[in-house]
């Protein structure tokens, strides 16, 4: 017999042998649950979704859940304690799913008070995360913030503008039975409600829509690049943002997207391909010293620097980021993502622009890393990000350099700002540049 989230008997042991994988946090959560998948391949697709959602809804709660059930729960009984306190679970909808000595377990759950604890428990935070985020928020500001983390993310989508504007691919995908809505700030975006899968949508087999996060999209108007012009997208990882950057150049000029992971720059290649571009130009590196690099230095109008970074702007969609990351890895990282800046500067023209983006919401990864950076390059002024959208239709009102947040913004959580090099004119041509087509 079916349950809540279609959890069954069955599903439940399997949902707990799954969790218990994604717990020793060796590896993302996302990749554990695919390797979980293969191995148990007789599971259906209700029964996957089901796993992967109770399996996520715990890792977003794990230390309120530790706290109610116990240091040492069990995945199952962490399983148990998310139905009753994370979903809401009335005592009925157990049974014939827990013995009867669980279920008296269950009953002290849902009566088990829960309150008092410290900041960090409330906002299920581990301690060292809670006291970084202290340092840009107060405790009122920083429960929001993290209530809003929590929360499981919408699938935005990016209309290809090479092929169809957003009206029209609005209308195609609500004839196929999507609810799809527009995003309220990219122009290009696509908001569907709930989580159909679309890899066999012929939309999306044609290249007309791609899976990208309205706040990641955003970062493409704040590059605002041409037809024409030589455009390098430095950590161009799986190449969403690359793609996005070529269709709003027409697929004119050059676009060079710069990665180490040569693995993941091939398979950008049929990507292009199925999105009608033809002037990416995928480049593998070893390192941000790599001599490649030498051959763009001083010759890029635009410079994307998404830098690496602890991704925990992206806890809706990767709550296990949380307990996998560690300060000594976060200051680590601080130190790469100064030393990509830098290299990523190399490249630009007199005149020319560099957008440095994270999507992080840690001050040491972001205003700290630009700040330390300008204080080094007095031939790089910062261009106000606030001014270049809204004079493209875009108004979420970050200010100087881009914030964005799930809570304000109802995007991932994304920081950006935009620097030119010192050439008068740039400054008026980026911000007053067009617009963009529709």
């Amino acid at each position: 017999m079916q349950r809540f989230l279609g959890v069954n008997e069955h599903v439940l042991a399997q949902a707990a042998l799954a969790l218990g994988n994604v717990l020793g946090f060796e590896c993302p959560a996302d990749m554990a649950l695919s390797r979980f998948f293969r191995e148990h391949h007789a599971l259906g697709r209700r029964d996957r979704a089901s796993i992967a959602e109770s399996v996520y809804g715990v890792l977003r709660c794990l230390r309120g859940l530790r706290r109610l059930a116990g240091d040492e729960a069990t995945p199952r009984q962490l399983l148990l304690a998310w139905f009753v306190r994370g979903e809401g679970w009335p005592l009925d909808r157990f049974d014939g799913l827990v013995s009867d000595e669980e279920r008296r377990w269950v009953e002290a759950l849902m009566v088990a008070d829960l309150s008092g604890g410290s900041l960090a428990e409330r906002a299920d935070l581990p301690d060292w995360l809670c006291e970084r985020l202290l340092a840009t928020h107060d405790e009122a500001g920083l429960l929001a913030l993290a209530q809003s983390l929590n929360q499981p993310a919408p699938l935005d989508l990016r209309v290809n503008v090479l092929k169809l504007g957003r009206d029209a691919a609005l209308a195609r995908l609500r004839d196929s039975g999507l609810d799809a809505v527009p995003c309220r700030w990219s122009p290009h975006g696509v908001r569907l409600v709930g989580k159909p899968v679309l890899q066999q949508h012929p939309l999306f087999l044609d290249g007309s829509i791609e899976v990208q996060d309205e706040g990641s999209q955003i970062l493409g108007f704040l590059v605002q690049p041409k037809s024409g012009e030589v455009v390098v997208d430095f950590c161009a990882g799986a190449g969403g943002k690359t793609l996005q950057l070529g269709a709003l150049m027409r697929s004119g000029g050059h676009l060079y997207a710069l990665d180490v992971d040569g693995k993941r720059l091939a398979r950008l290649r049929p990507r292009v391909a199925r999105a009608g571009l033809s002037n990416v130009h995928p480049i593998s590196i070893a390192h941000e010293r790599d001599a490649r690099l030498k051959r763009l230095a001083g010759k890029a109008d635009r410079v994307l620097v998404d830098a690496p970074c602890s991704g925990l702007g992206t806890l809706r969609r990767n709550p296990d980021l949380k307990w996998r990351q560690t300060p000594a890895a976060i200051d680590e990282m601080v130190l790469r993502q100064r030393a990509i800046l830098e290299a990523a500067a190399k490249l630009v023209r007199p005149g020319g622009c560099l957008v440095y983006a994270t999507c992080s919401l840690l001050d040491e990864e972001n205003d700290g890393v630009v700040d330390a950076f300008l204080a080094d390059r007095s031939e790089f002024t910062a261009l106000s990000a606030e001014d270049i959208l809204v004079r493209q239709g875009i108004a979420p009102g970050t200010g100087e350099r881009l914030r964005l947040t799930p809570l304000a913004h109802g995007t991932d959580g994304f920081f950006a700002t935009v620097l030119t090099r010192r050439y008068a004119s740039c400054a008026a041509s980026f911000v007053h540049g067009g617009t963009f087509p529709a």
